[in-house]
């Protein structure tokens, strides 16, 4: 699903620059692969923002959202604000992969074949060899 750009607010925007620019370890490791239609040829932003929030990243010819979580998501106010977001987001038909920070840091390949399945078309069955599953 193609979701259209709405005007945003400078604060909005002044927000999102400013996340940007503290990206954390893991949004910069991620970002080096996600960037340049590396991943199936899937268009990724980073820190796209869908008022009230702002996205780590974001693919919007597919509506899928991709979010990394440090510590503060693990608190009973976290969990709850985390909630409230997904609920939002998928108001918006917008799917979410949550992944926590150290998951990138430390398996960050298997981060990539998480996202990777999620975007990459499936492929068609490969034929049977002449004179099989007749």
């Amino acid at each position: 699903m193609l979701h259209r750009n709405l005007p945003l607010d400078a604060a909005q925007l002044d927000f999102a620059r400013q996340l940007r620019r503290d990206a954390t370890a893991a949004e910069i490791l991620l970002w080096r692969h996600l960037r340049g239609r590396q991943v199936a040829g899937c268009k990724f932003r980073r820190q796209h923002p869908v008022p009230p929030y702002v996205l780590d990243f974001y693919c919007g010819e597919l509506g899928l959202a991709v979010e990394l979580d440090g510590g503060q998501h693990y608190t009973e106010e976290g969990l709850a604000h985390d909630r409230r977001r997904t609920a939002y987001l998928r108001s918006k038909e917008i799917r979410l992969l949550r992944f926590s920070s150290r998951e990138v840091l430390l398996e960050l390949q298997a981060v990539l074949e998480r996202i990777y399945l999620e975007v990459a078309p499936p492929s068609p069955p490969a034929p049977l060899p002449e004179g099989e599953g007749s």
